[in-house]
C-alpha cells in the first residue's frame, strides 16, 4: 500500500482504541463524558501548542475567512464528533458504536458529490457497497441481541450525530490541509477543540470535578497519545495525499479493530454475523488498496 493508505490505517487503529478507553474509564470510576473529554483533550493540548507554534513560523498570516474555516471545522471535528460519541458510548458497546460511526464515510462521498463537486468511480462505489453490507450485517445482530432497544437508540442517535459532524469536518478538511499544511491546520483545529471543550466542561461542571481516580488520568493520558495525538496527524496526512473520501474508506477498517479489541479488552462477544461482516469490510477496503497501487 502507499504511505498515504498505511496512515489512514494507523489513524483507523488509533481512533479504534478511544471507543475502548471510554468504556474502560466508566467502568472505573463515574465520570461524566464532558470531563473526561476534557482530560483528553488538556492532555494533548501541549503537543499541539508545539506544533500550532512551529507550523505558523515565518507562514502566511491567516485570513479572516480562514480562521472562520478554522474555527467552524474544529467545532465540528474534535469537539462536536466527540462529545456526541462520549454521551453514546454510556449507552451502547465499543463494537456497537464503531459500527455506527463509520456511517460517516457515505457522508464524505454524499458531502462531495453533492456540495464539492467531487466523482468517484465505479471501484469506489464497489468497495463502499461491500464495506456497508459488512456493517450493516453487524449492526442488526447487535440490535436484535440487546436488551434494551431504546438504549441502543438513544445511543445510536448521538453516535451517528458524531459521524455526521465528523463527516463535515472531513469534508472541509481537505481543502485547508493543502491551503494551510498538514500540521498547521491540523494543530489548529485542535487548539479550537480544546478550547470548546474547556470551556464547556467550566460552564457545566464544578472545578473539583477534575479530581478522579488514577485510572481515570490513565485513560485521558492514553486517549491524549495513542487516539487523539497520533491518529489525528496521521489522519491529515492520509487525506493530504490520498483524499477525504478515499482514507474514511480505508477507516473502515476500524469497526473490526474495534470488534476485536471490545472482545479482547472489554469481554464483549464476537458472531459470526459480526466475522462475516468484518470480512466484507476487509474486502472492500482491499479493493481501494489495488486501485490505489495501480
Amino acid at each position: 500500500m502507499t504511505a498515504g493508505l498505511w496512515l489512514a490505517v494507523l489513524a483507523a487503529f488509533g481512533f479504534s482504541l478511544k471507543a475502548i478507553f471510554v468504556k474502560l474509564a466508566y467502568a472505573a470510576a463515574p465520570v461524566e463524558a464532558v470531563t473526561l473529554l476534557a482530560l483528553r483533550m488538556a492532555f494533548a493540548l501541549p503537543v499541539f501548542l508545539w506544533v500550532g507554534l512551529h507550523s505558523s513560523r515565518g507562514a502566511v498570516p491567516l485570513e479572516r475567512r480562514d480562521w472562520a474555516l478554522v474555527v467552524a471545522l474544529g467545532l465540528l471535528g474534535y469537539y462536536g464528533a466527540s462529545i456526541f460519541d462520549f454521551l453514546g458510548l454510556r449507552y451502547i458497546s465499543a463494537g456497537l458504536e464503531r459500527l455506527i460511526l463509520f456511517t460517516y464515510p457515505t457522508l464524505v462521498i454524499l458531502i462531495g458529490v453533492l456540495f464539492l463537486g467531487q466523482h468517484i468511480g465505479r471501484r469506489e462505489w464497489a468497495a463502499l457497497a461491500l464495506c456497508y453490507v459488512g456493517i450493516a450485517a453487524a449492526f442488526a445482530h447487535d440490535l436484535g441481541m440487546s436488551r434494551d432497544t431504546a438504549a441502543v437508540w438513544v445511543g445510536g442517535g448521538f453516535v451517528f450525530a458524531s459521524s455526521l459532524s465528523y463527516a463535515l469536518y472531513l469534508s472541509g478538511s481537505a481543502r485547508m490541509i493543502v491551503r494551510l499544511g498538514t500540521a498547521r491546520f491540523t494543530a489548529l483545529a485542535m487548539l479550537v477543540s480544546t478550547a470548546a471543550t474547556l470551556v464547556h466542561f467550566f460552564a457545566t461542571q464544578p472545578l473539583a470535578a477534575l479530581v478522579q481516580p488514577l485510572p481515570i488520568y490513565g485513560y485521558g493520558l492514553a486517549m491524549a497519545i495513542l487516539s487523539t495525538v497520533i491518529p489525528v496527524f496521521a489522519q491529515s496526512a492520509a487525506i493530504r495525499r490520498i483524499g477525504s473520501g478515499r482514507a474514511a474508506l480505508i477507516g473502515m477498517v476500524g469497526p473490526l479493530l474495534t470488534i476485536v479489541l471490545g472482545w479482547w479488552l472489554l469481554g464483549e462477544a464476537i458472531s459470526a454475523w459480526q466475522m462475516a461482516g468484518a470480512a466484507l469490510v476487509i474486502a472492500g477496503i482491499a479493493l481501494v488498496g489495488r486501485r490505489s497501487a495501480a
